[in-house]
């Protein structure tokens, strides 16, 4: 009977933290370059209590045996990296991923994050910078006299100044040869590890990375209507494995109240 609890116990467990990844995705339904995740489960290891093919009589052996599952638990989340929508926005700094490919981002403490955000600003400086002003990587400089400002499906920068187009720089992407693998670290930003692998440096619409476009910025991936349905066949879940317990303790009272 005590089997009964403990995995009626862990699936509330696991449900959860299904719970958790769903709303998570929901509240992410309006960031910019957001990728939802997916919890995965596993099954607890098993008490065997008969063997297969154990003897039952001379040339005779039991097809099946008896194995109890004790449980599950959640063995992964994943992290989808699907297109999401676009949006025009006009904005000359709203950039935008149309295929495979990361945004290189220079942190403070010198190390590189990435991002799928591409709604880039312009500090004091004239520098191109995330809203948390982090440098894109490599560094573009807009001139404060600059009338307009282009960014090609290349990444290739070029300002108008005095009349005259002037290339300021050139955009590149980072792509990984496992994204799902990459360590998110909020404020729409990710980090390489060793699952991820290395990153890959190279021009937008080269080398199998995608290409950019301007103007545009890319919507989250989550599809609202799919994560409600998940959320009501967690609480589902969770309640069934409630009831389990409770079907568990009314049955180990009666036990304890039987007589002779």
């Amino acid at each position: 009977m005590m089997r009964a609890l403990w995995s009626a116990a862990s699936g509330m467990r696991a449900q959860q933290t299904n719970l958790d990844v769903t709303s998570n995705n929901l509240a992410n339904v309006n960031t910019t370059g957001f990728k939802k995740f997916r919890a995965e489960f596993q099954d607890l290891h098993y008490q065997t209590l008969k063997v297969a093919g154990t003897p039952t009589g001379v040339g005779f052996s039991a097809p099946e045996g008896i194995q109890v599952g004790m449980g599950t638990r959640v063995a992964a989340t994943q992290r989808f990296f699907s297109q999401g929508d676009f949006m025009h926005t006009d904005h000359p700094y709203d950039l935008t991923i149309e295929g495979t490919g990361f945004f290189r981002i220079a942190m403070p403490d010198n190390t590189f994050a990435y991002t799928r955000d591409g709604s880039f600003k312009i500090d004091s400086n004239g520098q191109v910078v995330t809203a948390d002003g982090n440098l894109l990587d490599p560094n573009i400089v807009i001139s404060p006299e600059a009338t307009n400002v282009t960014v090609g499906n290349d990444g290739n920068v070029t300002q108008t100044l005095n009349g005259a187009q002037q290339q300021v720089g050139q955009i590149t992407l980072a792509r990984f040869i496992n994204p799902a693998g990459m360590e998110s670290i909020g404020k729409n930003l990710f980090r390489s590890t060793l699952a991820s692998g290395q990153e890959l440096i190279g021009i937008p619409g080269q080398q199998g990375l995608g290409s950019i476009g301007q103007g545009i910025l890319e919507r989250s991936n989550v599809n609202v209507a799919e994560e409600m349905v998940n959320m009501i066949v967690a609480m589902r879940a969770y309640e069934s494995s409630s009831k389990a317990i409770q079907t568990s303790d009314e049955m180990l009272q009666i036990a304890n109240n039987a007589r002779r």
